[in-house]
């Protein structure tokens, strides 16, 4: 038997309602058989967490570390940056691991779904805890690909703090910015680590500038590499003006010294250090006042005898407020770095009582998280992440309350300190989480069951799977009665094909892969509908007219307004059966019969026979809406891509080239070290199976990324095209 669990945060705050924040099986589903307190799954782990050497802790400590020695933090970056090798080094300094594991060999503690160590990316967010230098971190790899934006999500809500992963080499890349965003909307104090400083074409200078540039940071030097690319083999530590140095014997990374920089040994590289320290605490003292006002008084002659813990007591508040971001840097592959970053998070980054969530909880269950393995616990206190089993009925966004009027007492109470505070914005409202945003799906394709037999368990299936992944939507071709799978990608459809297959043991068939087109109007049009239907004794007559207009502003929904003439009464009885049959009338267009954006429906009147049922008035409006749409000029809106493609300079006349065929439009051309970095916009119609072409015209030496834009009208003879292959004539 197959049971959830469910990810939750609980905060140090105490309300009168019980809360959970569901974060909805981080692909941490497992049968019950194996969830004992310990299981080796095939790697080499150590002991329950909390060994540190041969020293068990109390089961207190390693349950109920204290609230200021937790950190909740993420692990974020645009795909192959190394999010999941430092994950992996992490673990292994802080003792959770025996081995070092590899992406590449397929044996790495956060990426355990098949899925993930056959394609040697991050799919699904992992949880895992372990311990580092007396605090608890509870630590979750995120994914890179665009395709799964929603995990990344619905992770940053209940995190405290985020490590954002570059690669040296290529700085800020396309989906960096996307999840910079996401953790800008949920105000998520973050530093910065500039991995592959070992790698070919690696520039501190370069990825400093580009997180300065293009993500309109403050990046503050806590760390100078020691060398870079083939040469790089430590680093310096700027505030406490030390030199870190790995020793090259040592294979994992374990063994490196800490020496303070001399002018007798190296008088260049104090020189260097000096300056970006000064350079540093100026940037600081420009952010924090309470530090200014120390440098400006006792260490206004000199600052050499600032203490490094001043400097980073002002660096953790700087971090907090989110006015600047530390930035680190090493080499997580070659064992260079991670335990300074490691430092780094419990230093800088903040406990969950320096973060305001306003939930708590209590569960009958519980467990705390390390990847696909899970160690049953008594009891959990305020600031942890941990698990939970069952919640057949919840799904990824929800919040969980003992009881209703729990919940309300608890909002009441909030509402009244919110008002004796006057804060902006009522703590009411903070209450509950915020959803997460589900964005559009942008493919759809059909899937069937191998017989009409399996129906039910392929619908079981796909239930199951969209309470995890609310991204991944799932409908019923009315005409067709085929089931219709819309997802992010064509990644996305073909991991959620994969995971069927694999743990529900269904061998499904997916039809050919479809862009999800868009309609709209470009002029007015009305329409009049009547209907009359007798159903047993009882008459039912309605008649409308509406109008159907275009809007400037872009929205996916209808926008519905009501001429003055509408009887109000009448109004007040019919008005959610009116919204209904229009917002089921914009849901297939004339054309396609895609979703219908970018439109305005006036009914101007509405006759409605005495006894008419709310279901023919919804029916009748729906027609009617349909007819007006039908006579209007129409138009196919295709949604637009953002493209990002890195290619050596040998190759970028025929990458060029190939965009121009796909219609796609130039925006700029960027220098990268030794690369180009093309930045346009191209049709998502015109990209699919486009890795596989980039690979060939390339020879496998270029990377994409891709973002949906927004989406545009189609030209008249591309529309007419697709109107011809669509309905067979092409």
């Amino acid at each position: 038997m197959l049971t959830n669990l469910r990810i939750f945060a609980v905060s140090h705050q105490t309300i009168l309602s019980v809360h959970i924040n569901n974060l909805c099986c981080y692909k941490i589903r497992a049968s019950l058989k194996r969830l004992k307190p310990y299981v080796l799954l095939g790697r080499n782990y150590s002991s329950l967490p909390g060994l540190i050497g041969n020293d068990i802790k109390s089961l207190h400590s390693v349950i109920s570390p204290p609230i200021a020695k937790i950190r909740n933090i993420g692990i974020m970056a645009h795909i192959d940056a190394g999010k999941t090798t430092t994950t992996e080094r992490i673990l292994y300094y802080s003792g959770y691991t025996r081995s070092l594991g590899d992406v590449d060999d397929g044996d790495t503690v956060t990426d355990f779904m098949a899925q993930e160590r056959e394609r040697g990316i991050t799919i699904q967010s992992a949880a895992v805890t372990f311990d580092w230098k007396g605090y608890r971190v509870n630590l979750i790899d995120t994914p890179g690909h665009v395709d799964f934006t929603l995990e990344v999500e619905r992770c940053l809500r209940v995190l405290d703090g985020a490590v954002a992963v570059f690669d040296a080499s290529a700085g800020v890349e396309a989906q960096t910015l996307t999840v910079w965003r996401q953790a800008d909307k949920h105000k998520i104090p973050r530093i910065c680590f500039l991995n592959k400083m070992d790698k070919t074409g690696a520039s501190f200078k370069y990825a400093v500038e580009s997180i300065r540039e293009k993500l309109k940071a403050k990046p503050l030097l806590l760390q100078l590499p020691i060398g870079e690319a083939k040469t790089f083999k430590g680093l310096v530590d700027v505030v406490t003006k030390e030199k870190l140095l790995w020793n090259s014997n040592s294979n994992d990374g374990k063994d490196f010294e800490r020496k303070p920089l001399l002018d007798v040994s190296d008088p260049e590289l104090l020189k260097e250090t000096t300056e970006a320290r000064n350079a540093l605490i100026e940037q600081v003292a420009d952010l924090d006042d309470e530090f200014a006002d120390l440098v400006l008084g006792e260490f206004s002659e000199n600052l050499d005898l600032l203490p490094a813990e001043k400097l980073q007591n002002a660096i953790h508040r700087v971090t907090l407020a989110q006015t600047a971001v530390p930035v680190l840097c090493g080499s997580a592959l070659k064992n260079k770095g991670v335990q300074p970053l490691l430092d780094a998070v419990t230093m800088y980054l903040p406990s969950p009582e320096e973060r305001n969530y306003e939930f708590l909880e209590r569960i009958s269950r519980l467990l705390l998280p390390f990847a696909d393995q899970h160690i049953e616990i008594s009891s959990l206190t305020a600031g942890n992440i941990a698990l939970t089993v069952g919640l057949k009925h919840t799904a990824t966004g929800d919040t969980l309350v003992s009881s209703k009027s729990s919940a309300l007492a608890a909002a009441r109470r909030a509402e009244r300190e919110g008002e004796k505070k006057h804060k902006q914005n009522s703590e009411a409202e903070r209450l509950l989480l915020a959803g997460v945003e589900i964005p559009e799906p942008v493919f759809f394709c059909t899937i069937e069951p191998p017989s009409v037999a399996k129906q039910p368990d392929l619908e079981h299936a796909l239930k199951c799977l969209q309470r995890e992944d609310p991204s991944l939507k799932v409908r019923l071709d009315p005409d067709s009665g085929q089931t219709i799978l819309c997802g992010m990608g064509e990644l996305h459809i073909e991991i959620i094909h994969d995971r069927i297959k694999r743990e529900y043991g269904l061998e499904t068939y997916l039809g050919p892969l479809q862009v999800a087109y868009r309609e709209t109007i470009l002029n007015s049009a009305r329409a009049t509908d009547t209907l009359d239907r007798t159903l047993g004794d009882k008459r039912h007559l309605v008649t409308v007219e509406v109008e159907a207009r275009p809007i400037e502003t872009s929205s996916l929904m209808p926008v519905i307004e009501y001429a003055e003439s509408i009887n109000e009464d009448l109004l007040k009885v019919s008005r959610e059966a009116i919204e209904n049959g229009i917002h089921s009338a914009c849901l297939q267009g004339p054309l396609l019969g895609s979703p219908v954006q970018d439109v305005a429906i006036t009914l101007h009147s509405l006759t409605v026979h005495p006894g008419t049922s709310t279901t023919m008035i919804s029916a009748c409006v729906s027609r009617c809406v349909q007819k007006a749409l039908k006579k209007a000029d129409k138009q196919v809106l295709e949604p637009l891509m953002n493209l990002e493609v890195t290619v050596a300079r040998d190759y970028l006349s025929p990458v060029l080239g190939d965009l121009a065929q796909r219609r796609g439009n130039i925006q700029e051309i960027q220098t990268r070290q030794d690369n180009k970095v093309v930045i346009g916009f191209v049709p998502l119609a015109e990209i699919m199976g486009y890795s596989t072409a980039l690979r060939t015209l390339t020879s496998g030496s270029a990377t994409f990324a891709l973002e949906l834009s927004t989406y545009q009208a189609m030209n008249p003879q591309d529309q007419n095209t697709l109107l011809n292959r669509r309905s067979g004539l092409t």
